[in-house]
C-alpha cells in the first residue's frame, strides 16, 4: 500500500471518530435534560378530599403582631373612647395599631390589658364585643392584623417580603407573588420557616405531591419564610465561573468546524 492510499483511510478513520463523538455528545445532552417529574407540580393522585380545618383556616395572633381594632355603635359618640386615634400635623386622623406584647396582651382603652395572643381575629372580635356590651348598644368590632407579611427567598423570580392585606394566603399564592420558581428551583425540598410561641420550625414542603393541599402548613402564618433550594444544575453552573460564555462559544465553533470536516 503506498502513501497515497493511506491518506483516504486515515481521513475515513477520523470521520468515523468524529461521528462517534457527536453521537456520544448528543446522548449526553439528551440524558442531561431535566425530567418533567422534577419540574411539574402535583403529580400524584387523582382525587383529593379537602379537610374542613384547612378550608376554615384563620391566622392566630402572636407576639409582635400589630392589630387594627375599630369599635362602632349605633351611638357613635359613645364608641369614641374605645378607639385609638391620633391627630397628625396635617390635621388628618390616623388609627394607631395595638402591639401584642410578649405576654400576648394589648393595652386596650378603658379595659386595660386584654389577652389576645393565641386567638384568631374572629375570637378577638367576639371577646371585645362581649366586653363592650356593658357600655354600648349593639357594638360592632373589626380586627385586622396590620403587619401580616410573608417572605419568599431562593430560586424564585422575584424574591422578597410581601404584605398580605386579607390575612389569608397559601403557599402556592405566595410562590405566585414571587413570580414562581425558576427552572433551577427544587420542587421537592422547599423549606417553610415558621416562628410561633417562641419556637422556630423548619417544615419540608413538596410541590410535586398533591398531599400539600391537606397539609396543616398549606396556609401561611404571618412572618412565615419560604426558602426554595437550588438544584444540581444551578450549583454546578456556579462552579464553572465567569468563563462559561467563552467556553460555550469556543465549543460551538469547534462543533461547526467538525461538522464541515465530516461532510
Amino acid at each position: 500500500m503506498n502513501a497515497n492510499q493511506k491518506i483516504p483511510i486515515l481521513n475515513l478513520f477520523k470521520r468515523e471518530n468524529l461521528k462517534l463523538f457527536f453521537i456520544f455528545l448528543s446522548a449526553a445532552i439528551l440524558t442531561g435534560c431535566a425530567s418533567s417529574k422534577k419540574v411539574n407540580y402535583f403529580q400524584d393522585g387523582d382525587e383529593l378530599d379537602l379537610k374542613e380545618t384547612i378550608v376554615n383556616y384563620q391566622p392566630i395572633i402572636q407576639y409582635g403582631d400589630l392589630l387594627n381594632i375599630t369599635v362602632s355603635s349605633i351611638e357613635p359618640e359613645l364608641a369614641i373612647p374605645f378607639n385609638l386615634f391620633e391627630m397628625q400635623e396635617n390635621r388628618m386622623v390616623r388609627q394607631i395599631p395595638y402591639l401584642v406584647n410578649v405576654d400576648g396582651e394589648i393595652n386596650f382603652p378603658v379595659f386595660g390589658m386584654v389577652k389576645v395572643g393565641g386567638l384568631s381575629t374572629i375570637e378577638v372580635i367576639d371577646k371585645i364585643s362581649e366586653m363592650l356590651t356593658k357600655y354600648l348598644n349593639n357594638p360592632t368590632v373589626s380586627v385586622q392584623i396590620f403587619n401580616f407579611k410573608i417572605s419568599v427567598l431562593g430560586e424564585v423570580r422575584t424574591p422578597g417580603s410581601y404584605t398580605i392585606e386579607n390575612e389569608r394566603i397559601n403557599i402556592l399564592e405566595a410562590i405566585a407573588l414571587a413570580g414562581d420558581l425558576t427552572i433551577y428551583g427544587k420542587r421537592t425540598t422547599i423549606t417553610l420557616i415558621r416562628e410561633q410561641n417562641g419556637i422556630r420550625e423548619f417544615l419540608p414542603i413538596d410541590l410535586t405531591k398533591k398531599e400539600l393541599f391537606n397539609s396543616p402548613h398549606y396556609y401561611l402564618a404571618q412572618n412565615d419564610i419560604i426558602y426554595v433550594e437550588s438544584n444540581k444544575t444551578r450549583v454546578n453552573s456556579s462552579k464553572v465561573g465567569p468563563n462559561t460564555s467563552i467556553i460555550v462559544s469556543s465549543l460551538s465553533i469547534l462543533i461547526a468546524l467538525a461538522a464541515i470536516l465530516i461532510n
